[in-house]
């Protein structure tokens, strides 16, 4: 009966949170289909659904072209940090060599340096490469992570070291090793990996801010800004370009969410 009740007071808890963390979301798709009366009404409901702020936000920002380069972008990015991160994560983990331990730690340190203390010197570096308003500006600082490789060492840290002792054993190559049997046993981690990657990729500001003034290479969060008046804002439009930008994250999400939740329980269990 205990049991019970502990099991009933933790889903409503988890109802209740839900709630509290979808309820902004619900606002913002109401007020993206809300006339402007109803906004400063004060209402939560809209009479009726309309598609006209929608329009007006695709109207006044070329919301698709940003979509597409914050696809480019965030997709590369991920694949990049994913592709490194397992490559370096692997030598750490399952290779022995002098120095290993020194040298991860040293890499571990440089995620204590915040990105805004090195921004300014790589925005120099992408000019005086002159790389502005291209691909290669938005992702070459991003392509590799000290995070991505921390994850995946973890990650390959879980295998039983019987297999590797196993495969050479066998004569298998560490390369053969790393692409047909440890990264497939990982697979869960790397997909949960790639999802907060691609997240974090395609919130980005500052950077994209920085290095693109052409609106042709502007990504959707730079777009949803452009929505937004200097003297006033009709918060209608911009609500309906935060829903129009929200949809790929979903999809994402959705899409991956088995991966995810495998990779966050896969380090619970052992054995």
């Amino acid at each position: 009966m205990k049991n019970k009740l502990v099991k009933y007071l933790l889903y409503t808890l988890n109802i209740l949170f839900a709630i509290v963390i979808i309820s902004p979301v619900v606002y913002c798709f109401n007020v993206s289909m809300m006339t402007m009366k109803e906004v400063f009404s004060g209402g939560f409901w809209p009479r009726q659904l309309i598609l006209d702020n929608y329009r007006k936000a695709l109207q006044l920002a070329p919301f698709f072209t940003f979509i597409k380069n914050s696809l480019i972008v965030s997709g590369t990015v991920t694949f990049g940090q994913i592709g490194t991160g397992a490559l370096a994560a692997y030598a750490f983990s399952m290779m022995k060599f002098r120095g290993r331990n020194a040298l991860f730690l040293l890499m571990l340190a440089t995620m204590m340096i915040p990105s805004q203390a090195i921004i300014i010197a790589n925005y120099l570096i992408i000019c005086d490469l002159g790389l502005k308003n291209t691909y290669t500006a938005l992702i070459l600082p991003n392509v590799a992570s000290a995070f991505a490789v921390f994850n995946m060492r973890q990650a390959f840290l879980q295998l039983p070291m019987e297999i590797k002792e196993a495969a050479d054993i066998d004569g298998c190559s560490n390369f053969r090793f790393f692409c047909f049997i440890a990264l497939p046993l990982v697979k869960p981690s790397m997909g949960a990996l790639g999802i907060y990657i691609f997240l974090q990729s395609w919130n980005h500001y500052l950077w994209p801010l920085l290095v693109t003034d052409s609106v042709n290479m502007r990504t959707v969060q730079i777009g949803l800004g452009m929505l937004q008046g200097a003297e006033s804002t009709d918060f209608r439009p911009v609500m309906a370009g935060s829903m129009i930008i929200l949809v790929p994250s979903i999809l994402a999400f959705v899409l991956g969410q088995k991966q995810l939740i495998s990779g966050l329980t896969s380090g619970s269990v052992k054995g």
